[in-house]
């Protein structure tokens, strides 16, 4: 888990199908050494597995995501300069077993990452 380690939570606001929240960087994190030294990113696989606790943390289920037809990194996020993003989530059930995601990290003036994908249920 990146929780706690990778970046902070600093609000949460569940809905039914929904959540928004605010997460913090660390950019001391050794991650940011070798991605990259002198110009800090957050890593793209960083940002998906974010939306992947997300949606465990507000669905109550371990899932993985199965398919992906959009994810669009569309900013870096340099966490010495952009410490905080805001995560917004929402899903639809598409079956007995897995779910519509749609999802983006973005703050006031930059949307930075934009995911629709399909997270199938691992404990059934």
């Amino acid at each position: 888990m990146l929780t706690d380690n990778f970046y902070s939570l600093r609000s949460y606001e569940p809905g039914d199908l929904s959540l928004k929240a605010m997460i913090e960087f660390d950019p001391a994190h050794p991650i940011f050494k070798g991605h990259f030294p002198t110009v800090p990113v957050v890593p793209g696989v960083c940002m998906m597995q974010i939306i992947k606790e997300f949606f465990e943390k507000h669905s109550g289920r371990t899932v993985r995501l199965t398919k992906v037809p959009l994810m669009k990194f569309l900013s870096l996020i340099n966490p010495m300069e952009t410490p905080m993003v805001l995560v917004a989530l929402n899903y639809t059930k598409a079956d007995d077993t897995s779910f519509q995601v749609t999802a983006s990290l973005f703050n006031e003036n930059v949307v930075y990452f934009k995911f629709k994908g399909v997270a199938t249920c691992q404990n059934i």
